[in-house]
């Protein structure tokens, strides 16, 4: 037993050289409070001697404090600019929730977007006219659908189904393998942005549970829109039986 103890101790080797970054303590607060009925309180600060140990105790003084929210803040900052609009906030832009998962709701007129398409749907990809568009989005997943016209929608303005492969009868839209990434420090442009661009980058390939969100047929549709340069058909766009104010 004993060589064998020998033998271990002679292979230990120091491995605090591959340690990452070392944070030694500095301070500590307790946190104290009665036991009434209507709970008072106060927190204490302790410094932390070279040994580890609380030493110093006293009450937090209001410098402190400040030195405590100012660190909280710096290390909130980017969380803090999620969703803050770079400048003056876009008419399109409908409802702001700028909680952690964050929602974004707005419009965009009609317009011309490159389309992709899969193999198998046998249609080319192209420039194409697409109807005004109602957007709703957080950091996970997003809903898309229509409008009749480009007038700046109100809460109770009716919406149409989206005219799009890749969507739900409900208006979410299926990603596939996209990689939505967002950014806790997003601006509010750059997340819409984003998903514009995560919409219209990616390949549109069938109708989900075969819903057919026009009158007609969505493939036809496409083909005959596509590089033609006319205007999207807004009469054969279908009523969603939703209004604005359903995804507020």
């Amino acid at each position: 037993m004993r060589n064998t103890a020998n033998t271990i101790k002679n292979e230990e080797t120091d491995i605090t050289n591959n340690f990452g970054t070392l944070y030694h303590p500095k301070s500590a607060l307790v946190f104290y409070e009665t036991e009434d009925y209507n709970p008072d309180g106060y927190v204490e600060h302790f410094d932390i001697d070279r040994n580890g140990n609380p030493i110093n105790a006293h009450p937090l003084t209001v410098r402190e404090a400040q030195r405590l929210s100012k660190k909280l803040n710096v290390q909130n900052k980017k969380d803090k600019d999620f969703l803050r609009p770079s400048g003056v906030i876009s008419e399109n832009i409908l409802f702001i929730d700028t909680s952690e998962n964050g929602k974004v709701v707005w419009y965009t007129k009609a317009q011309e977007r490159h389309l992709l398409f899969t193999d198998k749907l046998s249609m080319p990809n192209g420039l194409a006219n697409v109807p005004p568009l109602v957007w709703c989005a957080n950091k996970q997943g997003m809903k898309i659908l229509a409008l009749e016209t480009d007038q700046r929608p109100n809460a109770d303005t009716p919406l149409l189904h989206a005219p799009f492969f890749n969507v739900y009868e409900s208006g979410s839209v299926c990603m596939g393998t996209v990689d939505v990434n967002i950014k806790s420090s997003a601006s509010l442009e750059e997340f819409t942005k984003k998903w514009e661009d995560y919409f219209f980058n990616s390949y549109f390939s069938h109708l989900v549970n075969s819903h057919n969100p026009i009158k007609g047929n969505l493939v036809n549709l496409w083909k005959s829109l596509i590089d033609s340069k006319e205007p999207f058909p807004t009469d054969i766009l279908i009523n969603s039986n939703l209004t604005l104010k359903n995804l507020l």
